[in-house]
């Protein structure tokens, strides 16, 4: 059973990713202060709403050699297939993992962004806020939840991160955006959950391998102390570590 799901989980996620992400990363993929796109390269139109934000990166519009935008579609797949599967296999059948196969696929697309502009826009995060908190909601109310999870603690868990990456952001603005502090609502909703030490534990892991990242940078002489990083992704990859452990404990 655990196998059936995590192979239905990659399955249909990695090729629901690789349909509708390319295009939204590349939209998205903007400085500050820029729009969004709106046209692929060749400047044909995306059009309105979901279906001109979310799609696949190709332009039917474009002539062969130029139809292709933003990441690709193959290795957006596969990323989010290994992560769902990953995710489905560690929590099992139980009504949080509804959340956590919604937020892989959000957290895949704000991870691109982030690491292509240094940017984590509000059309992602709050959503991916919200909708964290509202899932696990309706998941504290099913049958089934994982052992000793709780909504409430969620839900302070969000507040208790984001609040500590506020201070963060406060003491140096320049390593630290507020897109992060908005991301650490999202993780600290998902870490909490599964409890103290997890948030912990989770939090941690993201802050050591954004230092990792780093210091790996500085030594390859890539990059130097004032160099801007991209947190984004190294909190993400936190919140999946601590989610991973936290399902494994229950």
């Amino acid at each position: 059973m655990p196998a059936v799901l995590a192979v239905s989980a990659a399955v249909v996620c990695g090729a629901a990713a690789g349909a509708v992400l390319p295009r939204a990363a590349y939209r998205l993929s903007v400085e500050p202060e820029e729009p969004w796109r709106t046209a692929c390269p060749a400047g044909h139109p995306f059009g309105r709403g979901l279906r001109g934000l979310l799609g696949p990166g190709r332009c039917r519009a474009c002539p062969a050699g130029y139809a292709a935008y933003g990441p690709n579609p193959a290795a957006v797949s596969a990323t989010t297939a290994l992560l769902c599967a990953a995710v489905a296999l560690v929590v099992g059948a139980r009504p949080e993992l509804a959340a956590w196969l919604l937020l892989v696929p959000l957290g895949v697309l704000m991870a691109l962004v982030d690491g292509a502009v240094h940017r984590l826009p509000d059309v992602l995060t709050l959503p991916a806020a919200a909708g964290t908190v509202a899932l696990l909601g309706v998941a504290a109310l099913l049958p089934g939840a994982a052992p000793g999870t709780s909504w409430t603690r969620a839900l302070l868990g969000a507040a208790a991160l984001t609040a500590f990456y506020f201070v963060l952001f406060v003491v140096n603005p320049a390593g630290m955006g507020f897109g992060d502090v908005k991301l650490a609502a999202v993780v600290g909703a998902a870490l909490g959950w599964y409890g103290w030490p997890v948030l912990l534990a989770g939090a941690f892991a993201g802050l050591l391998l954004g230092a990792v990242y780093g210091v790996g940078l500085v030594l390859l002489r890539r990059a130097d102390r004032r160099t801007a990083v991209p947190f984004g992704p190294f909190m993400l990859a936190g919140a999946l570590i601590g989610v991973c452990l936290g399902a494994s404990a229950a």
